[in-house]
C-alpha cells in the first residue's frame, strides 16, 4: 500500500510536469495592462477596465480582477501569449465572473483568437476560434454560449446551459477533448457534455430523407372517418338565435318616430350547432407515412472537429447596459487537474463574498431604518411646534363689537 501511495504522488507529480500551461491570468496588480490591449476600432464607444475586488470579497489582494466600470459602453480588450495548437491533447478554457451589479443586460464570456487577430481593431465580427462563457439579458437570456468556428463559420451549440444569474463569483469551464468530446462545468460542476458533431451542427446529417420517394397515392393516414350509417336526426336544426319570448314593446314606442317594434334576439337554448357524423376507426388506416431516408452523399465524417489549428491570444469583446462585472482567473491549458486546482479555493472564495454582502446590507438596513426613524422624529417635533405655537396666541378682542357698543352708548 505504502508503494502504491509512493507511484500515485509520482504520477501525479509526473502529470503536472508534463500539463502545459499556455495562460495563467490572475490580475495580480496594474501590471496586467502592459500584457491586455484596448481596441481602438472606430465608430464604437468603448469603456475602460479598473482593477478591483468590487465591493464584497473574501481577501482584498487575491480577488482583484478586472471591473467594466461604465454603463452603456462596449468593451474589448485582448491579450496574446505563446501560440499552440491542441492536437491530439484536451484543451481547458477557464475563467471566473462575478456580476456583482446584478447585471440586466450585457455579455460575461471569452473570445479566443488565433495569431491573426489585430487587438487595436478588435470588434464584433473579428474571426475568432471559440466563444464561451455566460450571456445575460432581461429575464429571457440567461445561458452559456459555447461557439465554435469550423470552416469560417460560427457553429451554436444545440443545447441551452443556463449561467448563474447572481452577484457572486463562478468558473466557468469548457473541456474540449481529441475524442471529440466536450464538456461544460460551472463551478468545477458537470453541468453539459456530450459529442461535438451531435451538439452542433457541423457536417451535413448523415441521412437525408430520400428524394425519389413519395407517399402511395393510395395510402390513408386518417386514424378515424365519418361513420356513413350516422344520420341527422330530422329536429337538429334549430335557429342559433330566437327572438325574447319575454320582451314586451315599450308603452312609449312610436312606430311612425321609432319605426316597427322587434324583440331583442337571444341564445336559443335548443340551438345544438352544426352536425357531423360521429368518428369511427377508419378500416383502410395505414399509420403516418414516413418518409424513407438514405444516406447523404455529401455527408463526410471528420475526427478533427476538436482541433484548434492555432490559439495564440483571449479577449473580451462585450456590450453591457449596467456595468460592474469582474473577470480574473483566466486559465488556458491542456490539462484538467491543473484547472480543478485553480478552483480549489472558489468555495471558500462565495462564503467570504457572501459573508460580507450580508454584513454590508444589514448596515444598509439599519442605517435606513435609523435614517427613517429620524425623519419621522422630526416630523414629529414639527407637528409638536405647530400646535405649541396655535395655543400660545392669545385671543384678540372683538373690536368691531365694541366700537358698536360704545356708539349705542352714545
Amino acid at each position: 500500500m505504502k508503494n502504491f501511495t509512493i507511484f500515485t504522488v509520482i504520477l501525479s507529480v509526473f502529470c503536472l510536469i508534463r500539463a502545459e500551461i499556455f495562460l495563467d491570468e490572475k490580475f495580480a496588480d496594474d501590471s496586467w495592462e502592459k500584457d491586455w490591449i484596448y481596441s481602438k476600432h472606430p465608430g464604437k464607444e468603448f469603456g475602460k477596465f479598473v482593477l478591483t475586488a468590487g465591493k464584497f470579497f473574501k481577501e482584498d489582494a487575491e480577488d482583484k480582477g478586472i471591473q467594466t466600470s461604465q454603463d452603456a459602453r462596449f468593451y474589448a480588450v485582448s491579450r496574446k501569449f505563446t501560440p499552440f495548437n491542441n492536437k491530439d491533447k484536451d484543451l481547458v478554457i477557464q475563467f471566473t465572473v462575478k456580476h456583482e451589479q446584478n447585471i440586466d443586460c450585457g455579455g460575461g464570456y471569452v473570445k479566443v483568437f488565433d495569431c491573426k487577430l489585430n487587438q487595436e481593431d478588435m470588434h464584433g465580427e473579428s474571426p475568432y476560434e471559440i466563444m464561451f462563457g455566460p450571456d445575460i439579458c432581461g429575464p429571457g437570456t440567461k445561458k452559456v454560449h459555447v461557439i465554435f468556428s469550423y470552416k469560417g463559420k460560427n457553429h451554436l451549440i444545440s443545447k441551452e446551459i443556463r449561467c448563474k444569474d447572481d452577484v457572486y463569483t463562478h468558473a466557468y469551464t469548457l473541456i474540449v477533448r481529441p475524442d471529440n468530446t466536450y464538456e461544460v462545468q460551472i463551478d468545477g460542476e458537470k453541468v453539459e457534455g456530450g459529442e461535438l458533431e451531435a451538439d452542433w451542427d457541423f457536417l451535413p446529417p448523415k441521412s437525408i430523407k430520400d428524394p425519389a420517394a413519395k407517399k402511395p397515392e393510395d395510402w390513408d393516414d386518417r386514424a378515424t372517418i365519418p361513420d356513413p350509417d350516422d344520420k341527422k336526426p330530422e329536429d337538429w336544426d334549430k335557429p342559433e338565435h330566437i327572438a325574447d319570448p319575454e320582451a314586451t314593446k315599450p308603452d312609449d314606442w312610436d312606430d311612425e318616430m321609432d319605426g316597427e317594434w322587434e324583440p331583442p334576439m337571444i341564445d336559443n337554448p335548443d340551438y345544438k350547432g352544426e352536425w357531423s357524423p360521429k368518428q369511427i376507426d377508419n378500416p383502410a388506416y395505414k399509420g403516418a407515412w414516413v418518409h424513407p431516408e438514405i444516406t447523404n452523399p455529401e455527408y463526410k465524417p471528420d475526427s478533427t472537429l476538436y482541433h484548434r489549428e492555432e490559439i495564440c491570444s483571449i479577449g473580451f469583446d462585450l456590450w453591457q447596459v449596467k456595468a460592474g462585472t469582474i473577470f480574473d482567473n483566466i486559465l488556458v491549458t491542456d490539462d484538467l487537474e491543473t484547472a480543478k486546482q485553480a478552483l480549489s479555493g472558489l468555495k471558500a472564495t462565495q462564503e467570504g463574498e457572501k459573508t460580507m454582502k450580508e454584513a454590508q446590507d444589514k448596515a444598509e438596513r439599519e442605517a435606513n431604518e435609523e435614517t427613517k426613524k429620524d425623519a419621522d422624529e422630526e416630523e414629529d417635533d414639527e407637528e409638536n411646534d405647530d400646535i405649541e405655537d396655535t395655543e400660545d396666541v392669545e385671543p384678540q378682542p372683538d373690536t368691531e363689537h365694541t366700537d358698536a357698543e360704545e356708539h349705542d352708548e352714545l
